[in-house]
């Protein structure tokens, strides 16, 4: 192989060493299907404690944590992380907004923010959500994605 074919051929970090640093923002959502009983736990306390509080830290770790789950994401200085949590109907949705000035963007780090925040919600949730057969018939979480991202606009 010359230096050519071994450069194409190479997988890893893509390299964004030459691209401007700009102000880059994502939001992503999602939501968690509960029953009555789960929903009015999220209104007060799990037996493992408050939902909402406990798992925006699981979202925002998430968020911090993104690249050592996913090996082909930068480290980016996040600069700003907002969870925002509302019931709908029978749902929970968690909603997702980082920012950062950097090379590359942030939508993973929000996906990511949204999947830990809903899977801590259900982690607390289990002993409400299980049947009698230790089942979840319930529970399922859907809809994620990103709703928005944008590059090089500090308006909103």
């Amino acid at each position: 192989m010359n230096h050519e074919e071994l450069t194409n051929s190479w997988t890893g970090i893509v390299d964004v060493g030459s691209k401007e640093a700009v102000f880059r923002e994502a939001v992503a959502t999602g939501t968690l299907h509960l029953s009555n009983e789960g929903i009015v736990a999220v209104g007060g306390k799990s037996p493992k404690g408050d939902v909402r509080e406990i798992s925006t830290i699981a979202s925002i770790q998430a968020v911090k944590d993104t690249p050592r789950m996913l090996p082909h994401c930068h480290l980016i200085p996040i600069e700003g992380c907002s969870v925002i949590w509302n019931i709908e109907g029978k749902k929970l949705r968690c909603t997702v907004t980082v920012r950062t000035h950097w090379r590359t963007g942030v939508e993973m780090e929000a996906l990511c923010g949204v999947n830990a925040g809903l899977l801590c919600a259900w982690d607390m949730l289990k002993s409400i959500e299980k049947d009698d057969n230790g089942q979840y018939p319930n529970s399922q979480i859907d809809g994620v994605r990103v709703v928005r991202k944008s590059k090089g606009d500090q308006h909103h």
